[in-house]
């Protein structure tokens, strides 16, 4: 079911490394890892418009928190009420608090098959999808700082290179989803409830989930998601020193 994307991310990583391949050793690591960069900027770049939205969706629940305050003050101790009144104010100006998940809910499915692909990567394995049996062969062969792009911490001896290079790589694709959602919790203020709980989620949880999983990730796949992580924390960065919070917002959190 899932085959369509596994080719289209196979095809998009193959052709990548065939216009770095002009330039550098086809079979060099460098061109390999130039490779997944660029797939993740491009991927990036078609999920911008997702950004946009995800903004103005934070714009709008800033600006809704002093008749959020409001409505705590009406309701005090009465949480059910609450929720439902404040659930009512977002349906009402049409701002939904979730929205920030969506960037990384969309591009779950591209790291999933990036996952499958690089996986698959193995010497000996056949043609992987659009791949001849050779370039197959000569990305298995790849490696990136030493570890070879498509094996993990997992199979390899603590204290050799390739569990070396994916330990800095696990730390690194850690630190920089920790940054990342600490800044777009900054952005988005303080909130309550719901958003609040998505809020700490994103905050501890993916960082402490990426940690115990990365372990098993390909290099290649651990090279990726830092780099996303790099892309996102200088986008939300951006955002916030050069977007003013609404008038009537709340100071930024932490």
């Amino acid at each position: 079911m899932l085959d369509w994307l596994y080719t289209v991310i196979a095809w998009l990583l193959k052709q990548w490394h065939a216009l770095f391949a002009t330039l550098l050793d086809p079979g060099s690591g460098t061109a390999w890892a130039l490779a997944i960069v660029a797939l993740v900027v491009t991927v990036r770049s078609l999920l911008f418009p997702v950004f946009l939205g995800q903004m103005r969706s934070a714009q709008a629940m800033q600006q809704l928190q002093p008749e959020i305050q409001a409505l705590r003050e009406q309701y005090g101790e009465d949480k059910q009420g609450l929720a439902a009144a404040m659930m009512a104010l977002q349906k009402e100006r049409g701002v939904n608090p979730l929205a920030g998940c969506l960037p990384a809910l969309l591009q779950a499915p591209v790291f999933l098959a990036l996952l499958h692909v690089l996986r698959r990567i193995e010497p000996g394995k056949p043609g992987l999808y659009s791949w001849s049996y050779d370039l197959t062969q000569q990305a298995a062969e790849a490696a990136f700082a030493g570890a070879p792009i498509s094996s993990s911490f997992a199979v390899h001896a603590p204290g050799s290179t390739t569990a070396g290079v994916a330990a800095v790589l696990i730390a690194a694709m850690c630190t920089t989803s920790f940054l990342t959602q600490k800044v777009v919790a900054r952005r988005a203020g303080a909130v309550q409830g719901q958003a609040a709980t998505v809020q700490k989620v994103l905050l501890y949880g993916m960082p402490a989930s990426l940690l115990v999983t990365g372990f098993v990730f390909p290099v290649g796949v651990l090279l990726y998601w830092t780099t996303s992580n790099l892309w996102t924390l200088g986008q939300q960065l951006h955002v916030l020193r050069t977007t003013p919070p609404p008038p009537g917002a709340p100071a930024p959190a932490g």
